[in-house]
């Protein structure tokens, strides 16, 4: 059996954002993924960069092309916690990025309740892999907030 599956990639997304939690950011980590390879990671950095846009998919997208030295991701794989909002969905669409898969469902602001065809023709969507943990995750974070 191959250890190299979407549980495999999703936990080293949930490393990714138990940094984010540990900084104080909303706790959302992704990870791109080549061959087996991480070739990208990421997670908010929104507070500390005082950057709106410092999203943990895009953060993983400029990696993983810097790694590539390509803009183009289409063999490639993210692995992200939580379903992406519309910015980071129109980024992954660009990147033509060949697999999205995402943990927590965002039923406020993830991309499929405001423009469910905005992913590329051509990526491939996975939901709900660690989804409990993924979400466990950004509930604590909250309750922590209130």
């Amino acid at each position: 059996m191959n250890p190299f599956n979407d549980q495999y990639f999703m936990r080293q997304a949930l490393l990714e954002a138990q940094k984010a939690f540990d900084a104080g950011e909303v706790p959302v980590g992704a990870v791109i993924i080549a061959g087996n390879q991480v070739i990208g990671r990421g997670h908010n950095l929104t507070e500390k960069l005082s950057d709106v846009t410092a999203h943990a998919e895009i953060q993983a997208l400029t990696a993983a092309s810097n790694y590539l030295g390509a803009k183009y991701l289409k063999g490639c794989s993210l692995y992200v916690t939580l379903e992406p909002c519309p910015m980071c969905a129109g980024a992954l669409y660009w990147s033509q990025i060949g697999k999205i898969v995402f943990g927590a469902s965002d039923e406020h602001r993830g991309a499929s309740k405001y423009a469910p065809n905005l992913f590329h023709p051509t990526t491939q969507l996975i939901s709900g892999v660690e989804a409990e943990t993924c979400s466990d995750l950004l509930k604590r974070f909250f309750q922590g907030k209130r």
